[in-house]
């Protein structure tokens, strides 16, 4: 009795065998299937999206300095302007380096006009700051060279001597651009361009080995007539065009430089002092002064 109900629990084996592994064959399947689903939606990224979540994750954290914007336009600012809620110009780093290359200039311009008029000579020197840094005009050219000569007068050398102590210690380049206010002889051979070339040298000169200016940071240029100030023909007028120009070149790139006459002018302003904490009064802005002209 007992052998044929053995016989029929094998063959009931035989004709429903064990499907439990299929359940971890479809887990694995499914498993496989997400994936392949995540690697396709990798591969096709939307870049503009992808452009504006990293902006906002960059704009989040306060990290990182662009351009980019996010979806709420603005531009990405350090943390502590987070904090007080301001958001910087673009062009404000150019705008503070024009800003702090002027004050330099005039910090410089100041000492070398307190120097002439020590010693009385301030009238007969002009200053002037714009995109090329600051210019030291000397404008009586009487005082400084023989009419027709390039050899530098006792007035002249006085001039130099207030100048170059100053210049000195400066880490700025200089050019020495000599002019003249109409063509003229003043050898059988020379035009006026050579004139102001000789005299442009003969300052060089000065400022160099008396001055003890580096000759590495100094150059001599001659433009003869063709840079006037003025297209006048009094005798006034042209004296104002026969000049030596001392010019202090800005180190700076062309983009700040380029700011820099806003700054004189006064169309570009900054603090003067380190704003105060907050609960404090703030500080008024100052505008440089214009140079003399």
């Amino acid at each position: 009795m007992s052998a044929p109900r053995r016989r029929k629990r094998r063959d009931e084996e035989e004709n429903h065998p064990d499907e439990r592994w299929m359940a971890s064959y479809m887990d694995m399947v499914t498993v496989l299937m997400c994936m392949f689903i995540v690697l396709f939606a990798m591969s096709t990224v939307d870049q503009a999206k992808f452009e504006q979540l990293k902006a906002s994750l960059a704009t989040g954290f306060g990290q990182v300095e662009t351009n980019t914007v996010d979806t709420a336009k603005g531009v990405v600012v350090p943390p502590a302007m987070v904090e007080s809620e301001e958001v910087l110009d673009p062009d404000a780093d150019l705008a503070m380096l024009a800003a702090m290359e002027v004050q330099d200039l005039t910090a410089l311009r100041d000492r070398l006009q307190g120097g002439l008029e020590d010693k009385g000579l301030q009238d007969d020197v002009r200053f002037e700051i714009d995109e090329r840094g600051l210019t030291i005009r000397l404008v009586s050219s009487e005082m400084f060279f023989e009419p027709d000569l390039a050899d530098l007068t006792a007035e002249a050398r006085d001039v130099l001597n207030v100048i170059g102590p100053i210049l000195q210690p400066t880490a700025y380049d200089l050019s020495v651009e000599g002019h003249t206010a109409q063509v003229r002889q003043y050898t059988d051979t020379a035009l006026d361009w050579e004139l102001s070339s000789s005299r442009s040298v003969n300052v060089l000169r000065y400022l160099m080995e008396p001055g003890g200016i580096d000759y590495s940071r100094i150059k001599a240029v001659g433009y003869g007539e063709s840079r006037p100030l003025n297209a006048g023909t009094t005798p006034a007028e042209l004296a104002q065009n026969r000049r030596v120009d001392i010019v202090v070149l800005s180190g700076q790139s062309e983009a700040v430089r380029q700011l820099m006459p806003a700054v004189v002018n006064g169309e570009i302003t900054f603090p003067a002092e380190p704003q105060s904490p907050a609960g404090e009064e703030e500080p008024e802005k100052e505008v440089l002064p214009a140079s003399n002209h």
